[in-house]
């Protein structure tokens, strides 16, 4: 029962820590939309809004996979809670953890690409 709470406060952490990473990726593309008003205001022309525009609806994406991850990071917390008493919930929890570290991977890996794409983006035309 011990080795079991320890596990759950473990997986707990992990969630934790995910957690806080979409929160500083969504401040990232509060700032990212920041600036991507400053282009937008001095009237770069059309091909330059073109690309402005594909990044604020990237950022609508990302916005939305993050929303998802954050539903699915408070259902799991709530399974933890719920699970504390229970016993062999060691094997289905591990199974989902892993689901979720790897939407967790390749979303943090999507939002680092699009990133440097707009760090380019930032210093041609800011």
């Amino acid at each position: 029962m011990e080795s079991q709470l320890i596990y759950l406060s473990d997986l707990n952490f992990n969630l934790d820590v995910w957690k806080r990473e979409l929160k500083f990726q969504d401040d990232e593309m509060d700032y990212f939309e920041e600036k991507l008003e400053h282009i937008a205001i001095r009237n770069p022309g059309s091909e330059v809004m073109i690309q402005l525009e594909g990044f604020q609806n990237k950022i609508i994406r990302e916005r939305e996979v993050m929303g998802h991850l954050r539903h699915r990071i408070r259902m799991k917390k709530r399974e933890l809670v719920q699970s504390k008493f229970e016993n062999n919930a060691e094997v289905l929890f591990q199974e989902k953890q892993v689901m979720l570290k790897d939407e967790m991977a390749t979303f943090v890996k999507m939002h680092y690409q699009l990133k440097e794409k707009m760090m380019d983006f930032f210093l041609k035309y800011l």
